[in-house]
């Protein structure tokens, strides 16, 4: 006799379907990260001013670094002087009107406005800090011309390239942003060669430029996820995401010449705010102002390499960035 297995009539269950990651959950923590970096960025200009501009040894300090501009500036001045021509109210409309363009033309509406968010607010922000915000206390330093800081030369160029970054298409933002803090830092030492900014406003001018990038990132987050517009050859190079190899490199790259100039300008501080007393010496006034320029090359690297960080994460949900 054959012994049959009986058939179960119960319904086979389907396999579990893994869930994906939550795309709002990640888009809070992003917005989240945005905003926590602005609120430290402004936190930061307060402090700087605090610091160097409303004490009399931080005034001290830094007009050391701006009697040591003198030295060489008649060679360096005839290079700084270029840097500084280029900046000026119609550059800032035409990189704008330039920006939101290339937004349009990539079918990133809303990036357009995003874009006209990070420049009017860093520029605006700027003036109105500088002119009816901060003030500078005059403490027997040096004939006060009012208060300076932050520096709207390197506001417009820091803000011009963070635009940039932010428009551009994701292939190229890794190299937008190595370009960007080099003109912000040619920027903000030209001014000091030429003696028309301290240390503290270029740094401070910076800090403002990172927190509207980051309230642009926000936005840029915050936007409906839509599929790429791009198609055939231009789908194909400019409109993919930057290789792990690449990015890794760039902000690497950008981390470790802002640490290592962090570091430089942080020894020739401590020089020189423990020499109060000898500030007068040449020798105490160009480390002074080699550590000022250290300074602002490292705002300029690190912030560069948060904003780059930034507008990966906040479009790495669209495809194709």
């Amino acid at each position: 006799m054959t012994y049959r297995c009986p058939v179960s009539d119960a319904p086979t269950l389907p396999a579990p379907v893994r869930r994906p990651p939550d795309a709002g959950d990640r888009r809070g923590v992003v917005v989240a990260v945005a905003l926590g970096i602005a609120a430290l960025s402004f936190v930061g200009v307060y402090l700087l001013w605090r610091v160097f501009v409303d004490t009399l040894a931080g005034q001290q300090v830094e007009n050391a670094a701006f009697q040591g501009a003198l030295y060489g500036q008649t060679q360096l001045w005839r290079v700084a002087e270029r840097v500084l021509d280029v900046v000026s109210v119609g550059f800032i409309a035409l990189v704008l009107i330039a920006a939101m363009l290339i937004a349009v033309l990539r079918r990133r509406w809303s990036l357009a406005v995003q874009v006209a968010v990070l420049m009017i607010g860093a520029n605006v922000t700027t003036r109105v800090l500088k002119t009816w915000v901060l003030y500078r206390p005059e403490l027997g330093v040096e004939a006060s011309y009012g208060n300076t800081l932050p520096s709207g030369h390197t506001t417009a160029a820091a803000s011009v390239s963070a635009a940039l970054l932010l428009v551009v298409p994701p292939r190229i933002r890794p190299w937008a942003a190595v370009l960007g803090a080099g003109y912000t830092t040619a920027t903000g030492i030209s001014t000091l060669i030429g003696q028309w900014h301290r240390p503290s406003d270029v740094v401070a001018a910076v800090l403002v430029v990172l927190a509207w990038t980051a309230i642009a990132c926000a936005l840029v987050a915050l936007t409906p996820a839509r599929a790429s517009t791009a198609t055939g050859a231009l789908r194909l190079t400019a409109d993919r995401p930057p290789t792990p190899a690449t990015m890794r490199g760039v902000v690497a790259g950008l981390v470790i010449l802002g640490v290592a100039a962090g570091a430089s300008a942080a020894v020739a501080l401590s020089h020189t705010w423990q020499n109060l007393d000898d500030l007068d010496a040449r020798a105490e006034e160009v480390t002074a102002y080699l550590g000022g320029a250290a300074g602002v090359l490292m705002a300029s690297c690190l912030a560069f390499a948060i904003m780059l960080l930034l507008r990966q994460a906040a479009a790495s949900r669209l495809p194709r960035g």
